[in-house]
């Protein structure tokens, strides 16, 4: 008991000297507000920069000595940050809803719990909310490591002038969601997302066989529906758990261990070199042979590391393509401006979707 005694003393002024850092940091941050506001003039103030946090957590990251693991020793400087942003100018970050979705999971990990999140029923409405300004950021989801690519977020790219600001990439874990009043051995219905329910295919299989799976809306639908029925389950994620007070029978019950889905983060303003950028892009090509060969051929000559490469129809005309181009690098370097200026020549239309940290959380 001494020895812990002498710990806890010992924790208590570490932690007496992490509050007076923390409230250091905020002063700091209400000191930024007040110079960006003053020499803004009638600009508007941009008070979230990217590339700044995206650089912050990596300093952490690079500054951790243990025994915390790397990206739980950046969450921790995630919220301080999230807080101190608040500080300055709240952040309004518009997410796929409803809520309880892995989307405001995301939205979440991005931009930390003091950032005002809200929920939009459709991926085009969160578009809009960014391009009208009534939302600082919109978080919508891009591609599935199971399920593919979100072909509907593709598509809004096409007729938009919102810009990538980043991207997050969220591993999925699925739990297995009752209430207080469910009979686990009467289980009769699952409710779940379609893509949930065929992600935990061989797992409902195994353990509710003879269980209708009934497919809606969203997860967090799914969590709603079951919180009075005593004869069904909902596959959903820990945040539903939460928010409707509902007990984990299983978790991580997805087939594929390393499901994960990645997210955009949309906004209406460049962002400025991080030093580990991505750059994504949309393309038109001339319908004739080889036209693939000549879009690409500028990138593999330059050295630019091409990570993803989608093709989707073309609003234009039939048998027409356009390709969304994800590659490691900023517009702003040498390397990759010399290859899209290649690139422009060669196809009929280029359209630069933005150019953003690589994730770091």
């Amino acid at each position: 008991m001494q020895e812990l005694l002498l710990l806890r003393d010992k924790i208590d002024a570490v932690d007496e000297k992490i509050g007076e850092l923390i409230s250091d940091r905020a002063r700091c941050a209400q000191e930024v507000a007040v110079i960006k506001k003053r020499y803004s003039g009638e600009d508007v103030a941009h008070f979230y920069r990217p590339e700044r946090e995206a650089q912050v957590l990596r300093k952490a990251m690079e500054r951790n000595q243990g025994p915390l693991h790397d990206e739980e020793y950046a969450r921790l400087f995630r919220e301080i940050m999230s807080a101190c942003l608040a500080l300055e100018c709240p952040v309004k970050v518009a997410y796929l809803g409803p809520e309880g979705t892995y989307t405001q999971q995301a939205a979440l990990k991005h931009f930390g719990h003091s950032a005002k999140t809200v929920s939009l029923s459709a991926i085009d409405e969160v578009f809009r909310e960014v391009a009208s300004g009534a939302a600082h950021y919109g978080v919508v989801p891009v591609e599935n490591s199971t399920e593919g690519v979100v072909t509907h977020t593709l598509d809004n790219f096409l007729n938009s002038n919102v810009k990538i600001c980043g991207d997050v990439v969220l591993r999925i874990h699925h739990h297995f969601l009752v209430a207080d009043v469910t009979r686990v051995e009467n289980i009769s219905r699952v409710y779940s997302h379609a893509q949930s329910l065929s992600q935990c295919r061989k797992w409902l299989d195994v353990h509710f066989p003879g269980a209708e799976r009934i497919a809606v809306n969203s997860n967090s639908e799914a969590a709603r529906r079951v919180k009075g029925e005593w004869n069904a389950a909902a596959i959903a994620g820990e945040i539903a758990a939460d928010l409707y007070d509902l007990n984990s029978y299983a978790q991580n019950i997805e087939d594929q261990p390393d499901n994960s889905t990645r997210f955009l983060i949309i906004g209406s303003e460049d962002v400025g070199p991080s030093g580990d950028d991505k750059t994504s892009l949309v393309v038109s090509t001339r319908n004739e042979p080889g036209a693939l060969h000549e879009l690409l051929e500028p990138f593999h000559r330059h050295g630019i590391d091409l990570t993803r490469v989608e093709t989707r129809p073309s609003p234009t005309g039939t048998w027409n393509y356009v390709f969304f181009i994800d590659f490691s690098g900023h517009v702003t370097d040498s390397v990759v401006q010399a290859a899209l200026a290649e690139v422009g020549q060669r196809v009929s239309d280029l359209k630069i979707l933005g150019s953003y940290p690589k994730g770091v959380l």
